[in-house]
């Protein structure tokens, strides 16, 4: 006998592994790409005004260390929490207003 409800459980849980796996990619991307930017570029090119002054403060890599380990710690709280579209829409988020405009910028 198959249980239709766990076979849907699954697949949520599969789409939420997936969500959060692209999250936390998406926000060890943004670190690696903000770290050489603002190396290359300046602090001046950093667009989080928090961010900057963190940078400032702490030194970037304490900084951006700082904050993405947060973000990845909300997002897996979001993940436990079953909010997985939520994760899903923060992922292409952060994948198209952080990743790809570095990745513009750094590589174009």
């Amino acid at each position: 006998m198959v249980n239709v409800g766990t076979t849907d459980a699954t697949r949520r849980s599969l789409f939420g592994d997936a969500a959060l796996l692209l999250f936390l990619l998406a926000q060890a991307s943004d670190g690696v790409l903000t770290y050489v930017g603002v190396t290359i570029y300046g602090l001046h090119m950093e667009g989080n005004p928090l961010l900057s002054w963190m940078m400032g403060l702490m030194g970037q890599g304490p900084a951006l260390a700082t904050a993405k380990v947060a973000a990845g710690g909300f997002g897996i709280a979001l993940h436990l929490s079953a909010v997985h579209k939520a994760v899903a829409v923060l992922a292409l988020f952060y994948v198209l207003v952080a990743v790809v405009p570095w990745l513009t910028i750094l590589f174009l």
